[in-house]
């Protein structure tokens, strides 16, 4: 996809030099130590205002999943016992647009498809290519958490996402997580782990960032969770999802339990 002229407005690139080699190389080496990076201010005021605008409009179009979930985002399994680690329920109740309902002017759609941001993010990452979901829904989307809405801990399946705040919420929405709680590659579930931070007896981290910052993280490893919104100001947050191989979607049942639709 070619680049649109509106990213030289949407990113500060004199806080941020994304095609500078030496500048990558650090911000990469950060993200690899940490498994989180935060780019401070990395989009300019008039891309927050413009999206936030965008994105209020659509609030009421939002679906907000009624259903629990375990920290591993997959079904529960009957052969063991309710209170286990791998049973335990919990509530994500934020809600969300999908691709197919962001505007097609959208600054999220300048930013996503741009050529230099797609390889920003591949240094980053060390791939060499960042693909769009093969499905119409989950390329980007946009999180609304009103009063009492949250996003249950859970692992990523994704190795990576890519997000930024758009509106803070008066209080609460805080970003909480415990990294390496699991080894995926190496099979490992780690139940008593999950069962120690669902207890709330592991050490919690908070990732803090604000509206334009640009946030990474690995959180397939990483417990983590956003807490309720508190407040009568909704929190907002666009989410950039990409894969690093071409033609991969969601299932039909994963767009189902996120987006109460398949297409």
């Amino acid at each position: 996809m070619n680049s649109r002229p509106q990213i030289e407005a949407w990113i500060d690139h004199t806080r941020h030099p994304i095609n500078d080699a030496a500048y990558q190389n650090q911000r990469r080496e950060e993200f690899d130590q940490l498994g989180a990076l935060v780019l401070r201010r990395f989009f300019s005021p008039e891309f927050v205002n413009r999206v936030v605008a965008e994105s209020a409009d659509r609030q009421s179009e939002a679906f907000y999943a009624n259903s629990t979930h375990n920290v591993y985002l997959t079904p529960p399994d009957p052969r063991l016992p309710e209170h286990h680690a791998f049973n335990r329920q919990l509530v994500s109740s934020k809600g969300l647009i999908a691709d197919d309902q962001v505007p097609q002017e959208s600054p999220l759609r300048d930013v996503y498809g741009n050529n230099q941001f797609r390889s920003f993010l591949c240094a980053l990452l060390g791939v060499d290519s960042v693909y769009p979901y093969a499905d119409e829904l989950s390329s980007i989307n946009v999180h609304y958490a009103p009063q009492g809405r949250e996003l249950g801990w859970h692992f990523d399946n994704s190795s990576f996402a890519v997000t930024t705040l758009l509106q803070a919420p008066e209080k609460g929405g805080v970003f909480e997580y415990v990294p390496d709680v699991r080894n995926s590659d190496a099979g490992d579930m780690a139940f008593s782990r999950v069962d120690a931070v669902l207890n709330g007896t592991e050490n919690v981290f908070q990732l803090e960032f604000d509206p334009g910052d640009l946030v990474l993280f690995r959180g397939r490893n990483a417990m983590h969770r956003v807490t309720p919104t508190e407040g009568s100001v909704t929190r907002i947050l666009a989410v950039f999802a990409y894969n690093d191989e071409a033609g991969i979607g969601l299932s039909a049942s994963a767009l189902e339990t996120f987006y109460g639709r398949a297409k």
